[in-house]
């Protein structure tokens, strides 16, 4: 269950919103958190709290398939980002990293600015406590949602060699 507050941006927000290009000389998550939606918002990162939501309309994280967009967004404390729809290598991208990525038309127009949200990954359940209003979003294949819960792919696949006693194929 993550719980936070909404923070609510509009349709078509891009990568170079999202961290702009002068920031991505780094991988850091914390570094590239620092500067998440400054061209959008200079004061945006010190509105976050810890486990705090993105909630956006259509097409979020387009443009660019730099890896530095969802790391910014992880590193400035979101623990969520619930859009209409999303670029699908942003996407991808999300998954890998580890940030847990909902599409839910209907929560992503109602939600409002502020509103306390609680989501629930594993039944792809968003509870608006502040409108007392549940959404469903698209829940995450048992496999996906492994990943996310590892803390992305590289976490992931490591977790599985060593299960595996460090050794790769069927040596």
């Amino acid at each position: 269950m993550l719980k936070g507050k909404a923070h609510k941006l509009a349709d078509n927000i891009d990568t170079d919103v999202i961290i702009p290009a002068r920031h991505c000389t780094s991988f850091h998550r914390e570094e590239l958190g620092r500067h998440c939606m400054e061209d959008l918002d200079p004061n945006f990162v010190e509105k976050i709290e810890p486990g705090d939501f993105i909630v956006a309309g259509v097409n979020f994280g387009c443009g660019s398939s730099r890896e530095n967009a969802p790391l910014a967004i992880q590193g400035a404390g979101i623990s969520c980002v619930i859009a209409k729809s999303f670029a699908r290598i942003f996407f991808r991208n999300s998954i890998n990293i580890g940030l847990p990525v909902l599409e839910s038309p209907e929560a992503a127009e109602e939600v409002r600015d502020g509103d306390e949200l609680v989501v629930d990954l594993g039944k792809g359940e968003i509870e608006n406590v502040s409108l007392r209003k549940k959404y469903k979003a698209t829940a995450f294949p048992p496999m996906i949602q492994e990943i996310i819960d590892a803390g992305g792919m590289v976490e992931f696949v490591r977790g599985r060699v060593n299960e595996a006693g460090g050794r790769c194929g069927k040596n």
